[in-house]
């Protein structure tokens, strides 16, 4: 039997796999982002407070580490392993191309997290218990180390882009995978515009300062930080989505959402608001108006932000040799990676997926719902969820008119062979294709309701088949008993 490395398909079926992935993304990225830009902030203040004789400076970077400690070094170092679990039982293949790639990498970002760490608690209970000097030194180790676990994982959010260099799949080779135009300018647009998170969440802070004049000139600081990178990384954004692979710039313009475009630009609009009317009126940044602005900043702007990025990768999710749905599409002889695409067009996908339940290798009149539901699940719901909720679902994509014929020909023309640029390729046996276009044609019309009701009647027909197999199995060891009894009889006579 030829198989292929391919896992059970995690699927939730209210919000879908992609958007409880996203949500933890989100979370984490908000919180990951701030401490880098924060930990460079904290530099920066130490700097100055051990040049000028300012402790008010250190007291701002006590209170704002404190602030850190919770939100970040608590609440984001728990997304971080939600990050882990959930994209690995969501995109196993994904995971494990980037740590075959680059699990050095990640070791030498942990430690650096490590030192990060520490760090933070060191410049909160440090201060006033060791000389500015040396606070100082600590709090620029701090801010090094903080940007260096950004600079690694930048590079490896590139690589799941695209790979640094082209000859990445002939030579293979962690720097060739690692560095590449994408990689810088992401590094430059996400630094900047972690800055921007920094100053907004940096504005909770600063409203629980009495001093009316600190006040006033830490409003200012972050008030021109915030406005400063948030223009810096509107330009970056233009020169980043010239970097990015062809059919990147394909979903842009055919799969973002129309309000994309408006969404970004208003988020831009009210942040830079934002920043121009509290240092104009630093009065108006109470801790409720600084937590509503900072909640609605930052989320409406990350959440969009990494849609599309999640989006543009499409069909790819890693290295541009991994399909989204987790099948490997392209030979990396660097890598000695072999596509599986041969294999499922020989075989087929039910016959090549190693998880494929036994009584739907083979597809006929009474199991061809659920193998069509097996290799939705498969190919699809890493894109489109197939019940009623969740991203994208597939009920939306068929008129209300679509035939068995006419969905099996777009299934031969559309989806099987790849034509579509942001779709991957699906190769699949004809019996597959009918089973696909029968559960996508049931999903269609009757809904969840009515697949489920399909697959209780196959299972009953199964059951039934079942008990009368085993019904006649009995007739069968009554005769045979019965004609062991006589031939017994027979002999003592």
């Amino acid at each position: 039997m030829e198989l292929i490395s391919l896992y059970p398909t995690w699927f939730e079926p209210n919000l879908g796999s992609g958007w409880v992935i996203g949500i933890i993304a989100t979370f984490h990225v908000l919180a990951s982002h701030t401490s880098v830009g924060a930990a460079m902030l904290f530099a920066y203040l130490s700097y100055r407070s051990y040049k000028e004789d300012r402790p008010d400076y250190l007291d701002f970077v006590k209170r704002y580490g404190l602030f850190l400690l919770v939100f970040t070094y608590v609440a984001g170092s728990i997304t971080g392993p939600g990050i882990w679990y959930s994209t690995t039982v969501g995109s196993p293949n994904g995971i494990g191309a980037l740590i075959h790639s680059f699990v050095w990498k990640w070791a030498t970002e942990w430690v650096f997290f490590v030192i990060e760490v520490v760090g933070v608690y060191m410049i909160v209970y440090l201060v006033g218990k060791v000389d500015k000097k040396t606070h100082m030194k600590i709090s620029l180790i701090f801010g090094i180390s903080s940007l260096a676990t950004m600079v690694i994982i930048i590079g490896i959010l590139s690589f799941m882009m695209l790979p640094g260099k082209e000859q990445w799949f002939a030579e293979g080779g962690y720097l060739n995978g690692f560095y590449g135009t994408n990689t810088f300018v992401q590094m430059g647009m996400r630094v900047v515009f972690m800055f921007t998170m920094t100053a907004v969440v940096g504005g909770i802070v600063v409203s629980t300062i009495k001093d009316a004049a600190f006040k006033k000139e830490m409003t200012r600081k972050l008030g021109w930080l915030g406005i400063i990178s948030t223009l810096i990384g509107a330009a970056l954004f233009q020169w980043y989505i010239t970097s990015v692979p062809e059919q990147a710039l394909l979903v842009m313009e055919n799969r973002l959402p129309d309000y994309f475009e408006p969404s970004i630009m208003a988020v831009l609009a009210g942040t830079l608001g934002y920043f121009v009317v509290t240092m104009i009126q630093p009065r108006l940044l109470v801790q409720g108006f600084a937590g509503a602005m900072t909640i609605i900043i930052l989320v409406a702007g990350l959440w969009p932000e990494e849609t599309a990025r999640e989006s543009m990768r499409k069909p790819w999710v890693a290295g541009q040799y991994v399909y989204s749905n987790q099948v490997i599409g392209r030979d990396v002889p660097g890598m000695d990676i072999k596509s599986q695409l041969p294999t499922l067009e020989k075989v087929g996908l039910l016959k090549a997926h190693p998880f494929t339940p036994e009584h739907l290798r083979d597809v006929n009149a009474g199991n061809h719902i659920q193998a069509g539901e097996f290799i939705t699940m498969t190919y699809c719901s890493n894109c489109h969820s197939p019940s009623r909720t969740g991203i994208r679902p597939l009920h939306r994509y068929f008129p209300e008119g679509m035939t068995q014929a006419r969905m099996e020909d777009y299934i031969r023309g559309v989806i099987e062979p790849g034509t579509i640029a942001y779709m991957p390729k699906m190769p699949m046996t004809e019996k597959e294709v009918t089973a696909l276009a029968s559960y996508l044609l049931l999903n269609n019309e009757g809904g969840q309701e009515a697949i489920t009701a399909a697959i209780d009647k196959e299972i009953a027909e199964r059951k039934q088949k079942a008990l009368v197999q085993e019904s006649g199995d009995g007739q069968q060891q009554k005769a045979a008993i019965v004609s062991l009894n006589t031939a017994t009889s027979q002999e003592a006579n």
